[in-house]
């Protein structure tokens, strides 16, 4: 019990953003931090019919013309699809032409319909350049619920 009792104190202390990420294949940019909000605790409780606010600060290491997001929801280690509003970087905090060696924060949202099923599972989320190469991607536990 005084293990458990440890491991829910020190949840409840990270409470402060940027989130805990995995990295997942940033190729032609590097991470500096991600942000999901409201995520006070993690797995990020993602409530139906509530949209969240992301923010990717990342660096870039080549020139782009564009980038193109990709979302999925990882289950059983396969990738479903998961539509966002905005799919184009360039339209989401990024200015365009993407510099090397420049930082920029990507700011986009994440709707969670309320059809969705209440399961727990992995958000991934890519961003590409126009070479379809990875300029970043992160993987965080969410818990979807009512």
């Amino acid at each position: 019990p005084l293990a458990l009792l440890l491991a829910l104190g020190a949840a409840a202390t990270a409470l402060a953003e940027p989130l805990r990420f995995v990295d997942c294949g940033s190729i032609d940019g590097s991470i500096q931090e991600v942000n999901v909000s409201p995520c006070p605790t993690q797995p990020c409780l993602l409530h139906k019919g509530t949209s969240y606010s992301i923010n990717v600060t990342f660096a870039s290491k080549i020139e782009s013309q564009g980038s193109k997001a990709r979302v999925y929801g990882e289950m059983l280690h396969v990738d479903i699809p998961f539509p966002i509003p905005e799919p184009d970087g360039c339209k989401s905090g990024i200015q365009c032409p993407i510099q090397k060696g420049h930082s920029y924060s990507y700011l986009n949202k994440l709707p969670v319909k309320s059809e969705y099923p209440s399961i727990k599972l992995i958000v991934k989320w890519e961003l590409v350049d126009d070479q379809d190469q990875m300029l970043f991607c992160w993987k965080i536990p969410v818990q979807i619920t009512s």
